[in-house]
Order: structure tokens, then sequence, then C-alpha cells
């Protein structure tokens, strides 16, 4: 049932709507109809479960927001999922322009890792298309039941609680990680289709867990990676700090100190290509770990 609200249902559309446009205009992405339409699509309330509502404050930790009519979710904000956890539904202004850069088609297949209860996943099914597929995979067995029952009529999504390195396991055209790992898994590597995409957030986690609530970045950086015929091809998508894996791929990596030390030497946003189970040069490389590499070489056409 919906949430009480002083606002009609033709009213909260309408608030969805501008809601949409102010999120593009500060993710300064423009002309994008498709993506508009997700974002004032889809309603946000239904995800982040029942008032009082969490809005995460930085440093300040989290404040329960005063008002309990679901307008107040229309706002570039943090609002937690699972605070103890330090798991918030991420900022839309971020997932905008990573969603823009993704540039999904109908039809496409894709894997959503780190799905939480699955307001993300509502917008890639919704840009996907009902003769698309998403995958969503999260570790969490609290969260993915809240997305399971979230997502129950959407016909073109399938969601697993496991643990994200694992999946996918079949061939997709993209991949979309919302949380930070000093590397990509395999998965997420091997199963991309020609031309396909993969979008991660690479980082190095906080020294100890924050007293607010889960282990956060120290450093992170969007990437983008195209799998091309002569390569993967990387953008880099700008700074960002994501909560980091649990699971597998919250293991310390023996790259761990070499990727500190690449963040805190800078160039990261120069990187253009990433070098996949084959030696790399090191002089043109900004990160070299064990089995990849990070080369400001692009890839040639």
């Amino acid at each position: 049932m919906p949430m009480s609200s002083v606002f009609s249902q033709d009213e909260l559309a309408v608030i969805r709507r501008a809601y949409a446009k102010q999120i593009l205009t500060l993710s300064s992405v423009a002309d994008d109809s498709r993506l508009e339409d997700a974002f004032g699509t889809v309603p946000r309330e239904r995800f982040l479960g029942a008032p009082p509502w969490l809005m995460s404050r930085a440093t300040r930790g989290y404040e329960a927001v005063a008002s309990h009519d679901p307008t107040v979710l229309y706002q570039d904000a943090l609002f937690a999922l699972a605070s103890e956890n330090g798991v918030n539904n991420g900022s839309p202004s971020l997932h905008a322009r990573c969603l823009h850069a993704l540039s999904l088609r109908e039809g496409e297949r894709v894997a959503h890792i780190g799905a939480g209860t699955g307001y993300y996943t509502a917008l890639l099914a919704h840009l996907v298309g009902t003769k698309g597929h998403v995958l969503a995979v999260e570790f969490d067995p609290v969260l993915a039941e809240r997305a399971r029952d979230n997502l129950a009529d959407r016909s073109n999504v399938t969601v697993v609680q496991g643990d994200g390195a694992e999946w996918p396991q079949e061939d997709v055209d993209a991949v979309y990680v919302n949380f930070a790992v000093e590397r990509p898994a395999e998965a997420w590597i091997e199963r991309l289709k020609p031309n396909g995409r993969l979008i991660f957030p690479l980082g190095v986690p906080r020294p100890k867990p924050s007293p607010l609530g889960g282990t956060h970045s120290l450093y992170g950086a969007g990437l983008y990676v195209t799998r091309k015929k002569a390569g993967f091809a990387v953008r880099w998508l700008g700074h960002v700090s994501f909560v980091c894996a649990e699971g597998r791929l919250s293991q310390p990596g023996e790259d761990r100190r070499e990727l500190q030390a690449a963040f805190e030497s800078g160039g990261m946003e120069f990187v253009r290509s990433m070098v996949w189970r084959e030696s790399a040069s090191p002089g043109r490389c900004c990160f070299t770990g064990a089995g990849w590499a990070l080369s400001y070489d692009a890839v040639p056409e």
C-alpha cells in the first residue's frame, strides 16, 4: 500500500518528475530522456522501508528525518539501508552520472552487484525494458530479501543472495557494482560480452571501521571499463566513496600497499586501459598488481 502523504498520487508523480530533472542537472547529464524517465517513474520510498528514515550526515552520522511524508526522499541525499553496517541507498546524482555512462539499451542483460534493497536495480530494469534482464546480487540476507519483495512485480529481474565475487555466471552486456573493491572480480571481466561495459568503484579501505558503522574507502575512483577487441578500455568517472565489499572481496589483497601508493601519487584520472592477465609496461602504468594493471595507454581501435 502507498505510504501516507499530504500529496495525491498524481502530485507525487509530478514531484518525482521534478526530482528526476534536478538529479540529472546535478549530475551534469543532459539530454538523456530514458534515464530521466527512470528516475521520474520508480518510487524511491518503496525501497527505503517504513519511516522514520535515517539520513546520512557524513561525519555527523545519521539523523532521523522529522517528516514521514515520502516527498522528503526526493532529494540528492543518502538514506540508510543498514546503518549498523554503513550501507546506504546511494547518492542519486552519482548514480545518474554512472548510469548515463553505462548507456544501457533495451533488451540488454545486466548484473547489478551490491543491489541493496533494489532501488537502482529497478532503474536498471526500467532502462533495459521487458525484453532485457537484470540479475541483482546482494550479500546481506536481510537486504536481499527486502530487494526480492520490492522487485517482485518486475518480471525482468532475478534477485540472488550471494557473494558478488561469484556473479554473473553467464555472459552479460553490463556489470554495475555498488561497493568498493581493491581489484575487480574475475567474473565481472570474464563474463563481459564483446563491447560489454563494467562500472565499479576501485578503492582502498580505511584502516579502521567507521564508528558510525561499516568500513568505507579511504581513496576511491569510479572506473568505466569497456571490452574491446584489442583489450579493455578505461575511463575515469571521478572520485567516489563507497562502503567496502563484504565476503571474499573484503579480504586484504597482496597489492593493497601498491594501490594506495598509486592513489597517493595521483594520475588515476589519466588511466586509459586495463591490462588483464598479460604483462604490462611498468613505465606506462598508474598501478601494476598481480595479474592486472591500469595503464595510461589507450586501447587501439
